[in-house]
């Protein structure tokens, strides 16, 4: 009974080609828009689009609007400055057939990843497509997500609510695993997402779901090759909600609710926005003559500043650049697992370059300062806390991860007194990974 379906990227051509030898695997597609097409049922209007009638004769069969991710080819002029040498653009593309398996939509990827054997369109596409059952989608690929163009221009522009998200994604612990940033973004953004991850373990490549601002459908499992097809009713967000990301209208607490819902805490050990406070009130560390030290680790290939979280509970602090980060936190049992808050605010350089400020509260890997930022999958302990930092772009995602890769919703989260915050009362599972992902754009 589905109505719309999403596979994953690069599942029809796989991986390990050339941009020679994928070259005879690559269907023709028009650019959208320019002509009003069905494969299906006009097969011989257009020559080496195999692929795409094949997809189109499944979404008419079955009634089903239909989103595919292929490789595809458009022949260029050499008078055309951009022309590759061979004559010939090659995108990784994403298509959408409506049920009737008419070509609604394509959508040719912005930010390659390492992807030799394709092309960057010259200027990013901002594709939608409208359903009877939720109206208008947006659409970009995998590692689009991490960038301005066109992600987050589609959304602020066309004011999209669902999305549809075909993606091959290499896990990355602690800050960048697939459902781990994918509801982030959901959230963010106050979007549905329908993310079609390829599953492929031994490239750990999995985790895919049906994602809205707060409930999630996911599958992540690095144990078989099984994959899984995830099928969930959501609610439509209606376009006429508006969501203003720079103001965070719809998640400002006032200030006595942010302070009486994080009541882990006794009243004196109570860390608050107070009004006209320009930051955060602090409680030095009850029982401590001196604060714990600062060290220095590597985390996602970037180098974090890191103060230990020893106490059963307590407020720390860490700061790099221009960027603050503050933790209130309280643990159930003191556990023997070493946890660590860490900054980074800074250009990420490694697998893409992009400026990334961060405030994170996560499980070491083992007992030394060292392993703090190895990726960890399974956690004991469950901590109450309120993270916030002074965060200089708007654009902050949350992330809350916990034991064996599963998902948690903040408590409360937004923006107070030019701070951004994230609390929870008693995480559902052992913590691994809390924190305020902020991506700077305009500083890439």
């Amino acid at each position: 009974g589905a109505q719309i379906i999403v596979f994953p990227e690069d599942g029809i051509h796989g991986f390990n080609f050339t941009r020679r030898s994928i070259y005879p695997y690559l269907d023709f597609v028009p650019h959208s828009g320019s002509v009003k097409w069905n494969p299906c049922r006009e097969k011989y209007l257009f020559n080496d689009t195999e692929v795409l009638q094949r997809l189109s004769c499944m979404a008419l069969k079955n009634k089903i609007f239909l989103v595919a991710n292929l490789g595809t080819k458009q022949p260029c002029k050499h008078t055309d400055p951009h022309c590759p040498r061979d004559g010939r653009y090659q995108f990784n593309t994403n298509v959408v057939f409506n049920d009737a398996g008419t070509l609604v939509a394509t959508y040719r990827k912005h930010n390659l990843y390492f992807e030799y054997a394709f092309d960057t369109p010259t200027e990013p596409d901002y594709k939608l497509f409208d359903t009877p059952f939720a109206g208008k989608f947006g659409m970009f690929t995998c590692f689009d997500i991490l960038f301005f163009e066109p992600a987050v221009n589609l959304i602020r522009q066309y004011n999209v609510k669902q999305i549809v998200y075909p993606t091959a994604w290499m896990n990355q612990l602690p800050l960048l695993s697939a459902v781990e940033f994918q509801q982030a973004f959901a959230t963010a953004f106050n979007v549905n997402i329908l993310a079609a991850n390829i599953h492929h373990p031994t490239l750990g490549m999995t985790g895919s779901g049906i994602y809205t601002p707060v409930k999630s459908f996911i599958y992540h499992n690095m144990e078989s090759y099984g994959g899984k097809l995830i099928v969930a009713e959501i609610p439509v967000i209606s376009t006429d909600y508006k969501t203003d990301l720079e103001h965070n209208e719809r998640f400002t607490e006032n200030v006595h609710r942010s302070c009486s819902t994080f009541t882990s805490t006794s009243e004196d050990d109570q860390v608050c926005f107070m009004e006209g406070q320009e930051a955060p009130g602090k409680v030095s560390e009850k029982g401590t003559e001196q604060s714990p030290p600062l060290f220095y680790a590597e985390m996602m290939y970037d180098n974090f500043t890191f103060v230990p979280v020893w106490a059963e509970k307590g407020e720390l602090q860490v700061c790099a650049n221009t960027l603050c980060c503050y933790l209130n936190y309280k643990r159930d049992v003191l556990t023997d697992e070493l946890y660590a808050l860490g900054v980074f605010d800074g250009l990420h350089t490694v697998n893409g370059i992009y400026y990334v400020q961060a405030c994170a509260l996560v499980k070491c890997g083992g007992l030394s300062f060292s392993t703090c930022g190895q990726e960890v999958t399974d956690a004991t302990a469950v901590i109450d806390f309120q993270l916030w930092g002074n965060m200089s772009t708007p654009y902050i995602f949350p992330l809350l991860l916990t034991s064996g890769i599963t998902l948690d919703f903040a408590d409360h989260m937004g923006w107070k007194n030019n701070h951004y915050f994230l609390s929870k009362n008693r995480t559902s599972n052992g913590l691994l990974t809390a924190a305020l992902y902020g991506r700077w754009y305009e500083k890439d």
